[in-house]
């Protein structure tokens, strides 16, 4: 990390830095070089480590030197191969709650921190698992892809049995996540409706006499994110805006991808038995527009990559996946059942 780098992180504002770096007993020296810049540097924002834990403690004693607030956790890659996200993930939730949150006076409520129980990516995250898993006497789905489409992002979210041979194969740096949540940051059906017209003339899901007359609406939805549409041609370029998105979500889901100099491999997704769609464009569409989004998405197999392959959809449509996932943790069967009941599956969940 040199002053270039530097620079540029301070630009940025972060509220939370996550310093991370080469596997346990392995690489140290880039660790402890950009824990000394670091250091020495204007930022007063918590620092989350988890790196090398062989050098933990001497990368710890140097961010405190600089005065930082500091919170060390288990490392996020142990080994090759290996890919252990969960600690630096509570520890960034910890010291944004009691730093960001309670430091910046967001909230008055000096109990705030404590009814903190998960950002909601990670409640969403817990109540896919649970939708797969199941609980008790309640049976799980099997493998599940959910997509929620936001105005500026669509996030995938996926629980998948891992091949055994390719499980073990361990080809890559880093190991595919059997159970993970990718971010499409520039996917929306308002703030970033432009560029989801860019992306899908891009994927050739659309040609560009399609792009041009989809290219107005998208740019009144991006200029006006609050704009409902109320008639029939403004209802039906939400759906077509909504379709292309979740379809592109769900292929970069899926594809390798090059992070780096670190190929990552893509996720197979053919097992995938049910697809959930969330995201107020799903929830507030007519029943059969949202159908109609789904399963136009789940039989996309032109792009090459492994989609599922005759999964059944749901939506969302009381955004009980987040509160499941925050429930899950003290009554998971409860947690379990809520989610049959409003996802409507009770009568075609995988019997245990």
């Amino acid at each position: 990390m040199d002053s270039a780098a530097l620079a540029e992180v301070e630009a940025d504002r972060p509220d939370v830095v996550l310093l991370v770096g080469g596997t346990d007993g392995g690489n140290a020296e880039v660790l402890l070089a950009n824990a000394e810049v670091i250091a020495s540097s204007r930022l007063a924002v918590p620092m989350v480590v988890a790196g090398n834990v062989e050098v933990r403690a001497e990368v710890v004693a140097l961010l405190k030197a600089g005065r930082k607030p500091v919170l060390a956790t288990a490392n996020v890659l142990p080994s090759i191969g290996q890919l252990d996200p969960r600690p630096a993930r509570e520890a960034i939730r910890e010291v944004f709650v009691r730093h960001v949150i309670g430091g910046k006076h967001l909230s008055q409520d000096s109990g705030f921190a404590s009814m903190v129980r998960a950002a909601t990516p990670d409640a969403v995250l817990a109540g896919v698992e649970l939708l797969a898993d199941g609980s008790g006497r309640v049976p799980g789905a099997g493998d599940v892809v959910v997509v929620d489409i936001g105005g500026a992002t669509t996030d995938v979210y996926s629980v998948v049995t891992p091949d055994p041979e390719e499980s073990t194969l361990h080809r890559e740096v880093v190991e595919v996540m059997w159970r993970n949540r990718t971010v499409e940051g520039d996917l929306g059906v308002r703030w970033n409706a432009t560029a989801v017209v860019e992306a899908a003339l891009a994927e050739r899901l659309i040609d560009a006499e399609e792009a041009a007359e989809l290219h107005d609406a998208a740019a009144l939805r991006a200029a006006n994110p609050g704009y409902v549409a109320e008639d029939a041609s403004g209802q039906s370029n939400d759906v077509r805006l909504a379709t292309l998105c979740l379809t592109i979500a769900l292929r970069r889901h899926a594809r390798p991808a090059l992070s780096g100099e670190v190929r990552h491999a893509g996720k197979d997704l053919r097992s995938v038995t049910l697809v959930v769609g969330s995201g107020g464009v799903l929830r507030h569409a007519f029943p059969e527009a949202a159908t109609s989004v789904l399963s136009h998405a789940v039989s996309d197999h032109s792009g090459g990559w492994k989609m599922p392959e005759g999964a059944r959809t749901a939506v969302d449509v009381s955004y009980v996946l987040a509160a499941a996932g925050l429930l899950s943790d003290d009554h998971p069967e409860s947690a379990a059942r809520l989610l049959q009941v409003e996802l409507s599956l009770a009568s075609n969940l995988r019997r245990s």
